[in-house]
């Protein structure tokens, strides 16, 4: 197939195999002929066919430049376009991992308990950097997290990410319609509450760390009540409290009118994992956000006793609010062209 399209950068990189496609485009296996280093490069083609599109673009290639961190995927470079304002399509050039987690999940049976809790001690310590940064990645699942042969996890795809402008990552309003249904906090299902934590991350990180253990999603729903239905069939009801914060009328009656529910005890759910284990999933999966516990709380939980305390950690620096100003712009197809081409030379200038 034709993956360059009128890029003079192409010449540097050697397509060897497609290794995912999606709607947003294709990803290739490459090798850099300069450095000999294999990369992923992904292709997204058309991306101003809808303004949102563009701008879904452009903040996920500027967090991704902004968040360095060993278990967060790395942009190496961004291929400039010929023309500034008239490519349709963008290349960006990734570190390349071996697999990811949905694979891994599916394909191996012989994940030990190590195995387990080296995989949540590196999503923990990727979730504490970008919660710290005021960042909510909104969009894990399996799929978005990279494994290579060693173990080694790193988050991907932050086109659905969002960086707080306060100070605390507290209010944010954006839409609900944010990750995929199964990995989804039951506050993201109805709408519950006017503010947002990162806690929505956090069960999203729940869920995935259930899968790990077990091999098959937990709250596999078919739509938003099937969803509730999963969510309340594990935890029981929400507490009268809970309830009464729900600011959705239809989630908060369709909830209320639900048939009390006993919650299912956790260790006979998991009774092949380590019980610590299961203890710290009840935290990450607690219904109410505010039950949750920080990352930096749940890395300080037993389960990693003996875990190194990583002293040297990367810390995120702040970002500057000019950063995400666009955020607020109506921006045209042109305007976002050309915001895109300045990241690509800033990326450029870092190499």
């Amino acid at each position: 197939m034709e993956f360059f399209t009128e890029y003079g950068e192409a010449s540097q990189y050697q397509i060897e195999e497609i290794i995912g496609k999606g709607s947003f485009g294709v990803v290739a296996a490459a090798v850099d002929t300069q450095t000999g280093e294999r990369v992923a490069i992904k292709k997204i083609h058309d991306m101003f066919e809808h303004a949102s599109n563009g701008t879904r673009i452009l903040r996920e290639i500027k967090l991704l430049r902004l968040l360095r961190h060993p278990n967060i995927v790395e942009t190496k470079h961004i291929l400039l376009p010929p023309a500034r304002r008239e490519f349709r399509d963008i290349y960006v050039v990734f570190e390349l991992m071996e697999s990811d987690l949905q694979k891994v999940i599916q394909a191996n049976e012989n994940l030990t308990a190590g195995h387990h809790r080296f995989f949540l001690y590196q999503l923990l310590h990727a979730l504490k950097y970008i919660h710290a940064a005021n960042v909510f990645h909104r969009d894990l699942k399996p799929s978005n997290i990279l494994v290579n042969s060693n173990c080694k996890l790193k988050i991907c795809d932050f086109g659905l990410a969002r960086a707080s402008r306060d100070d605390p990552p507290l209010a944010i309003f954006w839409t609900d319609y944010v990750a995929t249904r199964w990995y989804r906090a039951p506050e993201l299902c109805g709408s519950f509450f006017s503010k947002y934590t990162p806690a929505i991350d956090i069960w999203s990180i729940g869920c995935i760390f259930a899968e790990v253990l077990t091999r098959k999603p937990l709250f596999p729903g078919t739509n938003v009540k099937h969803q509730l239905d999963l969510i309340t069939d594990v935890l029981g009801t929400p507490s009268y409290e809970t309830l009464s914060q729900i600011r959705n009328e239809k989630a908060r009656i369709y909830l209320t009118g639900m048939k009390r529910k006993h919650p299912t005890p956790f260790p006979s759910m998991f009774c092949n994992a380590d019980p610590q284990a299961v203890r710290l999933l009840e935290r990450l999966l607690a219904f109410d956000p505010k039950d949750r516990p920080t990352a930096e709380e749940a890395l300080a939980d037993p389960y990693f006793e003996g875990f190194p305390n990583l002293e040297h950690e990367p810390s995120p620096h702040p970002f500057s609010k000019l950063e995400f100003e666009f955020e607020r712009w109506k921006l045209t197809k042109d305007g976002i062209r050309d915001l895109i081409y300045r990241e690509g030379k800033s990326l450029c200038t870092k190499r």
